[in-house]
């Protein structure tokens, strides 16, 4: 059996495995991730492209710096297209998951 702490064949025991061992990386296991926002599969990957995308909207701040006025209507150009980003991906998540709930 997959879970088994011994052997079914010679009865030794088996090793755990390495990833379970560590407490705080399992939080970081997709399936985990899945099981705690109880969130469809293709709703969570729409999360995430949306946390992605406004990860890179914060950090446009910290990597461009700014000169003068056309450098600062640039980066907020820019920083309103990752924000456009992060809410379509929202939305598609929203949308997955409605779809998702009604099958079941």
């Amino acid at each position: 059996m997959p879970g088994a702490h011994y052997c079914y064949v010679c009865g030794k025991g088996r090793q755990s495995n390495l990833v379970s061992d560590h407490g705080w990386i399992r939080y970081f296991e997709f399936q985990n991730i899945k099981e705690a926002l109880a969130l469809p599969t293709p709703s969570l990957i729409a999360f995430l492209i949306g946390i992605g995308c406004l990860l890179a909207a914060v950090s446009l701040g910290m990597i461009y710096t700014v000169k003068n006025f056309s450098d600062f209507q640039a980066v907020q150009f820019w920083r309103m297209q990752w924000l456009l980003g992060a809410v379509a991906a929202f939305v598609a998540g929203i949308l997955l998951r409605g779809t998702g709930a009604a099958k079941k």
